[in-house]
């Protein structure tokens, strides 16, 4: 049901390609995947999504079990058909948006006791609870429960995290019950090589059908991230995928491939949007600048995405400047594009041994010229 294929690999690094399948499908590996943080992609639908060349989004099992719930979205047979989404889906366990409340919540090694920023309700998630929801919402690939520290997290902090995370991943497996799901585990351990490397060989004693490492991205020294993939990647099953939670930057894509990451997930390129930020091959802009306000030019040169292809600069800032939604759809068109298809052209790049020297270009042109 879950089988996961390595097409091609580089010589000079941990890149490879693949191919993982689904009961929803098959998707290519390196891949992005958009979030549908409340059930929805902001702004787009799920033609629009497969137009730019999307293969599998990924939902949020704390937002929607608290709203309208996993019942409901049960019942109505399923995040996938529900969304009328058409093709490979994944839900992360809920976890990381919980320890994101710091006042709102208190933890226990049972589970964590959080009150809800819609109303005030109070809740109480748990490894089993986590899984009971992510069966409800019916995605291909599910997260376990675990406990992610802050990017500043003391050494004690972070082993009691990293300690909880594995025995909530045990808890986790014996609470799931649908053999259509892959159940994931994730690395903990904050920016410590130690518990990194313990947490690494814990999780990959365990037969899963994917592996991800979490905790990154979360306020830490942005060079511990590549650090931690220097550690962790390698103790990972080399036959299954490799999924590095939360990151959506470009250059961080780039340099995580070459160290044998597979999949990514990241609000980034719909946030920016949402700001009136877009990607180019050199570099962030802001759409709002006053120098775009006569612009004839696309955001992007040679871009192939809808937007780029029909809409201008100034026309474009107008939009953003007067709120219109339209302005945020064609951002966000374009900045899911850029991503996805820096993802086609790593796998290409993969495949014709050249990922080192496109990378290198690429991240000298996007570095030089951001602004």
């Amino acid at each position: 049901m879950f089988e996961f294929e390595i097409t091609s690999s580089e010589k000079n690094s941990s890149a490879r390609c693949g191919k993982f399948k689904t009961p929803h499908g098959e998707f290519s590996t390196p891949c992005f995947m958009p979030c549908g943080t409340k059930g929805a992609v902001k702004t787009l639908t799920p033609d629009e999504l497969r137009a730019i060349g999307c293969e599998i989004i990924l939902g949020n099992t704390f937002h929607l079990m608290l709203r309208p719930s996993g019942e409901v979205i049960e019942r109505m047979g399923g995040l996938p058909k529900w969304t009328s989404w058409k093709g490979p889906m994944l839900t992360d366990s809920g976890g990381f948006q919980v320890f994101s409340l710091e006042r709102l919540r208190k933890i226990d090694n049972e589970g964590v006791t959080f009150q809800s920023p819609i109303d005030g309700s109070t809740h109480f998630l748990t490894p089993e609870k986590s899984i009971e929801i992510q069966g409800q919402l019916g995605a291909d690939i599910i997260m376990a429960f675990d406990e992610c520290a802050p990017g500043d997290a003391d050494h004690n902090h972070a082993k009691r995290a990293m300690k909880r995370t594995h025995e909530w991943l045990l808890r986790s497996i014996k609470a799931k019950k649908r053999t259509d799901q892959a159940l994931f585990p994730i690395v903990q351990g904050g920016i410590y090589k130690d518990l990194r490397e313990e947490s690494a060989h814990f999780i990959a004693e365990v037969d899963a059908p994917g592996y991800a490492i979490g905790g990154v991205a979360v306020g830490e020294p942005k060079p511990y991230m590549m650090e931690v993939l220097d550690i962790v990647s390698p103790i990972l099953p080399s036959n299954k995928p490799r999924y590095l939670m939360g990151i959506g930057e470009p250059v961080d894509i780039l340099e995580a491939v070459q160290r044998g990451i597979d999949m990514f997930d990241c609000v980034m390129p719909t946030r920016l949007a949402r700001h009136g930020n877009f990607w180019t091959k050199t570099g962030r802009r802001d759409i709002t600048k006053s120098i775009l306000a006569e612009s004839t030019e696309p955001l992007d040169k040679g871009c192939g995405c809808y937007t780029c292809k029909n809409f201008t600069c100034s026309y474009l800032r107008h939009l953003m400047i007067e709120k219109e939604i339209l302005g945020h759809r064609l951002l966000t068109i374009h900045n899911l594009f850029f991503l996805l298809e820096l993802m086609r052209n790593i796998r290409k790049n993969v495949e014709t041994q050249t990922l080192k020297e496109f990378s290198k270009d690429f991240i000298t042109r996007f570095n030089e010229n951001s602004k």
